[in-house]
């Protein structure tokens, strides 16, 4: 097996995730509140790109007014015009039920007034997954992709909740066609502590995994960041697993050290990250203002990928 420390260029997992994608069917997607120029930018670029089909859903004065001093060409694109970003969120969570979208893109709106749309029980779109988000990471100095998750919805999650997001961040691994799905359960440390809780519920989805409660990966933990990400930091601590040193799925103890763990990646070791919410009823491309354009794309090739292996599961369901 190749070192996953193999050195491997800026910039170069993400080209070819976007590659992939240009030969697929451009997907509708419902652009939520895109009233400033990074939103409306990043959704006209991906449109540009064939990754989405945009339906721009908030105010149309203050759409045209921020494409007009963007330079931007509306005319190809459908808007729907509602008058504030929660009718926004709203109406683009109507349109995903109707069936015209696949996906949503946050525009510039607050997270949580997007996803107060998405769960409501009336209208939402729950299904009977907790949702959970997941960053993509593309680490110049890791071979292969690394999946975080959940650094952006689940504050402290329970073992419920945890059992949840592994099962989403595994499938959203299918979804990228990882060859193997090697998910390692952080904690602080690698053995079981009775006064280390996340410790604990690392062992619990472990047994969950083996009892087929958790599918579709090799899971491991409670492992270290480092043992569960360097083989020589494995073998100096004699950590015999099919996981250690080459985990390509990081799961996180709550949304703090989510946070700090994919911020640290981006801001000291050069990574991208791009963006998904999984658990709804399609994804969510959650994206933020300081992400790049390539992020931005990179998240939408993602939720392209994932929309596709949904669907194809639902064909395979129905026949």
């Amino acid at each position: 097996m190749r070192s996953p420390r193999q050195m491997t260029m800026p910039h170069s997992k993400y080209l070819r995730l976007i590659e992939v994608c240009k030969g697929f069917p451009a997907m509708p997607t419902a652009v939520v509140h895109p009233c400033d120029s990074a939103a409306l930018e990043g959704a006209i670029g991906a449109a540009k790109l064939g990754l989405i089909e945009p339906i721009l859903v908030g105010p149309e004065a203050r759409i045209r007014e921020v494409a007009a001093k963007a330079g931007i060409d509306l005319t190809p694109y459908r808007i729907v015009d509602v008058p504030h970003s929660h009718a926004a969120a709203e109406k683009a969570v109507e349109l995903v039920l109707l069936g015209e979208a696949e996906a949503l893109m946050k525009g510039s709106l607050h997270t949580d007034e997007l996803m107060g749309a998405v769960v409501q029980r009336e209208g939402g779109l729950r299904t009977a997954r907790r949702i959970s988000h997941c960053f993509v990471m593309d680490v110049p100095g890791y071979e292969q992709a690394l999946i975080i998750s959940d650094a952006a919805i689940n504050i402290q999650p329970t073992l419920e909740d945890k059992m949840h997001i592994v099962q989403n961040a595994i499938d959203l691994a299918h979804a990228l066609a990882f060859p193997e799905v090697r998910v390692a359960i952080l904690s602080a440390m690698e053995t079981v502590n009775p006064k280390v809780q996340s410790t604990i519920e690392a062992a619990a989805l472990c047994k969950m995994a083996d009892r087929k409660q958790i599918t579709g990966a090799v899971l491991d933990g409670p492992l270290a960041l480092d043992n569960a990400i360097s083989l020589d930091a494995a073998a100096i601590k004699k950590i015999d697993s099919p996981v250690a040193g080459q985990a390509n799925v990081l799961i996180v103890p709550d949304l703090e050290a989510g946070n700090m763990l994919a911020k640290s990646l981006s801001f000291m070791a050069g990574a991208d990250a791009a963006g998904i919410v999984l658990g709804a009823r399609v994804p969510i491309i959650l994206t933020s203002r300081a992400d790049s354009e390539l992020c931005r794309m990179a998240s939408c090739a993602v939720a392209v990928l994932v929309a596709r292996a949904r669907r194809e599961t639902l064909n395979k369901a129905l026949t």
